[in-house]
């Protein structure tokens, strides 16, 4: 049966869309891509006859895959030889993202392997803060970790463990157990027990690692994982140490202990999916939603085997919202996603051409911290996950009013903390797409860019990203002298007048072209080189809009692209690492899923929490049999 449902997919996959068939994408790889690919020595190894067969969309999906990225990143075929054009990329692109989804979700969900990983450098500074119970910043000690998976750094792919830092760990293990001494708090929660009356130094010790080792390595431990810290806890002591300070130096080894560093769960070594154990589901909820270890209702719930029920999972869900460590998921998610962290670099506004913005310090907290916090209520309220399309609130501060020019409904004794808000009408400041943070970092720190910014919504708002620009574009022609530069949309017609150029900016800067009101840092104008802004932009499938308020609009009629994007993104945030065309068919029921409850923003972690790849692991395939002589 499974076979015969199998074989019905792939008939369904090799002629879809209807438009498309797999003969004509067999046609588009012999014009553009036989000459390379034939040989007896074909480029890369990669032979043509590979994928030939409609069966290959499942055997050899990411072939498939692959091949399909590097057409239409414009790698393949090579400079110099003839390339398709846009609309043929694009069409066959489609036909095999769709072919192959279909093939890979005939035999249903499954869950993915359970990778090894270390806790990036943020995830190290708050687990550490919990643990000691101390408020310090430790983050800014390590290199930066650099992004996998789905565009963020806790990618189990980019996760290694470096000789930098090893030593960095070292160091801050230091610190941070020195640090701890001196608090009161800390020493509380370190020092559950001290030699006293029938109580020797090693029963001492051994109730400290009992009661710590658990905590720090996040679930329980057994005899041969404590021996090694009573065995270093007693060298301290050979040495002259006192008590406390053995204790300290045993503390240091667990947090470098690969137990501490990594998030390693047991392997599943049989054939089958399984579910993880609940400590491991512990971590990787409290991974997910706070960026940090669990605490004491998580490792309990744990304990009594209660994390696999789906009513305790939804409940712990809005729980762990409503703890002020969600703050840190919210920042680490929305920064990456929209990647307004790249606002602390060289994506600023200049400081000469803006001094007003770059000078005022808290004006740059509230711009950064706006959707961090705007995100953080539409999931703390279970409001629609439209709202980052269009709102009729936001968050709001006295220096925020001021930048937009407008009176906002603040409590008058809070105006200078960050709170919910209701908008004014026709305020231009609803969603994602009016807020400042979000228009400085799809801009140049100079200009604006109708060009990036219209990029950034293709990629970061409904998952589209168009194709890397080609080599050699000319710059902008400037002015003559004497004579006004002109608006940026006059300035871009050249690109536009261009039929190679004009391919992809008619896809990329309507969108852009809209935005245009606003200036590098979000304010709103209506002039641009002393001319009136032209806001008006018409798609290629011939849809016309003006201005934000209209582009809003055309964003909603377009909101099933949006939540499938940033499924796509929050799946692979959640599971820390980079997703597969398995999990496409996950992504799929939990799309379904929240569309059924009125795009609820709750829905969405829920679902993320309930599904395969979140709490179950994939088996371990069999050894397979050396081959016969």
């Amino acid at each position: 049966m499974a076979k015969r449902l199998l074989f019905a997919a792939l008939l369904t996959a090799a002629s879809l869309p209807a438009q498309y068939t797999f003969p004509q994408a067999q046609a588009f790889l012999k014009q553009y891509c036989e000459k390379c690919h034939q040989d007896q020595a074909p480029a890369g190894g990669f032979r043509l006859s590979r994928v030939a067969d409609p069966a290959s969309l499942t055997s050899d999906a990411t072939k498939w895959l692959s091949l399909t990225n590097r057409v239409k990143n414009g790698e393949m075929p090579p400079k110099g030889a003839s390339a398709p054009p846009i609309d043929a990329k694009e069409k066959f692109g489609e036909f095999v993202q769709e072919a192959v989804h279909t093939a890979a979700c005939s035999t249903g969900v499954a869950p993915g392997r359970s990778l090894i990983r270390r806790l990036n450098r943020n995830e190290y500074a708050a687990t550490v803060r919990d643990l000691l119970d101390m408020h310090m910043d430790l983050a800014k000690s390590f290199p930066t970790d650099g992004a996998g998976g789905e565009g963020f750094d806790n990618a189990a792919e980019t996760l290694f463990l470096s000789p930098l830092h090893s030593e960095k760990y070292l160091e801050v293990a230091k610190f941070a157990v020195e640090f701890a001494a001196k608090e009161y708090k800390s020493r509380a929660r370190i020092f559950v027990a001290k030699p006293g009356t029938g109580v020797t130094p090693d029963q001492a010790a051994r109730k400290i690692f009992d009661v710590f080792l658990p905590r720090a390595f996040r679930r329980p431990v057994t005899e041969a994982e404590i021996t090694p810290y009573i065995e270093l806890f007693r060298a301290a002591q050979k040495q002259g140490e006192t008590f406390d300070n053995a204790i300290l130096f045993a503390l240091r080894g667990v947090l470098v202990s690969p137990n501490f560093l990594f998030r390693v769960e047991a392997p599943n070594l049989s054939a089958e999916p399984r579910p993880i154990d609940n400590y491991a589901l512990a971590s990787r909820l409290s991974y997910f939603l706070w960026g940090s270890m669990p605490d004491e209702l998580l490792t309990d719930l744990a304990a009594k085997g209660k994390l696999q029920d789906p009513e305790v999972l939804r409940q712990i869900v809005r729980i762990m919202l409503r703890n002020d460590r969600s703050v840190d998921f919210a920042q680490s998610f929305v920064e990456q996603w929209l990647h307004t962290r790249e606002l602390s670099g060289d994506k600023a506004p200049d400081a000469k051409l803006f001094p007003d913005f770059t000078k005022d310090e808290d004006l740059r907290s509230d711009i950064r911290y706006q959707p961090i916090l705007f995100f953080r209520e539409v999931f703390l309220q279970n409001l629609s996950l439209t709202n980052f399309l269009d709102s009729k609130h936001s968050i709001g501060t006295r220096k925020l009013a001021t930048h937009f020019g407008l009176k906002l409904a603040l409590r008058p004794n809070q105006t200078s903390q960050p709170h919910w808000i209701e908008l004014p009408e026709n305020s231009n400041r609803g969603g994602l797409l009016g807020m400042p943070a979000v228009l400085s970092v799809s801009s140049y720190p100079y200009r604006t860019s109708p060009v990036l910014r219209g990029a950034w919504v293709l990629e970061s708002i409904l998952g589209t990203p168009p194709p890397p620009p080609p080599a050699n574009v000319p710059p902008l022609e400037e002015a003559p002298a004497g004579k006004a530069p002109g608006t940026m949309k006059e300035r871009l017609a050249q690109h536009r007048n261009n039929a190679v150029c004009a391919s992809c900016h008619s896809r990329i800067d309507p969108f852009g072209f809209a935005l245009e009101n606003y200036d590098v840092t979000g304010k709103w104008r209506t002039e641009d080189g002393g001319k009136p802004i032209d806001a008006s932009a018409e798609l290629l499938d011939g849809t016309k809009f003006d201005g934000p308020s209209e582009m809003r609009k055309v964003l909603m009629e377009r909101k099933d692209l949006f939540v499938r994007h940033l499924t796509n993104k929050m799946l692979g945030y959640a599971l820390g690492r980079g997703l597969n065309i398995k999990d496409s068919c996950t992504v799929d029921a939990i799309v379904a899923k929240v569309k059924q409850n009125n795009y609820s923003a709750q829905t969405l972690l829920e679902e993320i929490v309930l599904s395969v790849p979140f709490r179950q692991q994939a088996g371990t395939p069999p050894a397979k049999e050396p081959a016969k002589k």
